[in-house]
This record gives structure tokens, sequence and C-alpha cells, in this order.
């Protein structure tokens, strides 16, 4: 048995889960539409770039959770994953998914975006784990900081290996699904590297170093968000 990793935003999801968030939140009127809308446009556009400070951008993304009670919170994200998230699943990655599952892998979701948005999305996908960045709780309520390392770009590495150590699994015959250069820490460390629907960084890094290239779209690649 292997361990079988899948990014989530713009790899398993045809959008950026992340993002799309904060665009519900924008459509609803739940946020200043304006000024969250703006912002959230420029730290999607640094994350493509790959100069996204990751401590930053959730200082703002997770501001609105501590200013409602964790029901409406739920109420609102369960709208979101129905009605935003579910439609831009991706066929063929399920299907990958469904294949290393059928191998008898461990499959595991590995994203930068926090556990808030991600963990409903990955039950909705019936991995066996899920290592996202992780939004601080006390007494049930958000407090709009981090716990941990950031599962972002070498964190997502640090966090890996936390989870290899309490598990006492391996990389030994792993695979990582992954559409950003972000994730190159990462890629590095698995067996298996494959570059799925690429920015065009990584494609040139995957093509320079014979990894495997893919689609989960069923078109081209590679794609700019």
């Amino acid at each position: 048995m292997s361990i079988a990793l899948f990014d989530l935003d713009n790899t398993l999801l045809c959008g950026d889960s992340d993002h799309l968030w904060g665009k519900f939140l924008c459509d609803n009127d739940l946020v200043d539409k304006e000024l969250y809308g703006t912002e959230n446009d420029r730290f999607f556009a640094e994350y493509q770039a790959g100069t996204l400070d990751i401590v930053e951008y959730n200082e703002f993304c997770l501001k609105p959770l501590t200013e409602h009670k964790l029901e409406q919170l739920h109420v609102w994200r369960d709208q979101f994953i129905e009605s935003v998230i579910a439609p831009v699943v991706l066929d063929k990655g399920s299907e990958t998914i469904n294949t290393h599952r059928n191998a008898g892998d461990t499959i595991l979701i590995i994203t930068a975006t926090n556990q808030f948005v991600t963990s409903p999305i990955a039950a909705m996908l019936n991995v066996d784990g899920l290592i996202a960045t992780m939004p601080e709780t006390i007494n049930g309520a958000y407090t709009g900081k981090l716990t941990g390392t950031p599962c972002f770009q070498e964190g997502k590495v640090t966090r890996l290996n936390e989870w290899l150590d309490q598990t006492g699994e391996s990389l030994v015959g792993s695979h990582f699904y992954s559409d950003s250069i972000n994730d190159l820490p990462l890629l590095k460390q698995v067996e298996t590297p494959v570059a799925v629907d690429p920015d065009d960084k990584l494609l040139q890094h995957a093509r320079e170093n014979s990894w495997q290239v893919t689609s989960f779209r069923g078109d081209s690649f590679p794609h700019s968000s």
C-alpha cells in the first residue's frame, strides 16, 4: 500500500475553493463586496505568481469566520459546497482517486486552503485524510489566527512529514498530483510527481525533469488559472 497525495484547487477542482469561497461571501453580501472582492482577487493573483504571503492572506480570509456564530457559518458553507463546489469537481480527478483506492492506496488531500473550507470537500470526495492549513479556534469560535505550520509551499512538506511521523507511513511508492509551482517542494519528495493541468512554470519544470503531465479537465494544458 502506498500514499496518493492530491492537491485540491485547480487539480481535483476546476477552480480554487478559497477564492471561490471569497466570491461566495461577496455574492451573498456577507462581506464588503468591493473591498473584500478586490483583496480576494489580489491574493489569488499573488498565489498564481508564487509570491503569496500565506500568513497575511489567512489574516484576511479568516476574518469573516470570527464575525459570525459557528452554526451560521456551517449553513453558509453547506450552501457553498452544494451550489459552487459540487459543480466544479472534476470527474477524471475522482476517477484517479478511485483507481488509487482500488489499488489499496491511502488517499490524502493536501492543500493550502484552510480546513474550514476544505473539510466538507474532502468528505465529499471520500478520501482517507486531509492535511490543510489550520485555523485556530478557542471555545468553539474562530480567532482569525492560524495554528501550526501553514500547509503551503515548503509547509506542505513539513505538514506531511508530521503526518508520516504520526502514522508510521512512508513515501515509498508515493504519488502527488498538483497543478501549481507552489507545490514544487513536495512534488520533489514523492516517487511519482504528476503535473495536472499545470501552470506555465510547473509545466516547464515537469518537462525538463521528464515528469508525467496530464489533464483532469479533458483538454489541453497549461491553464492560467
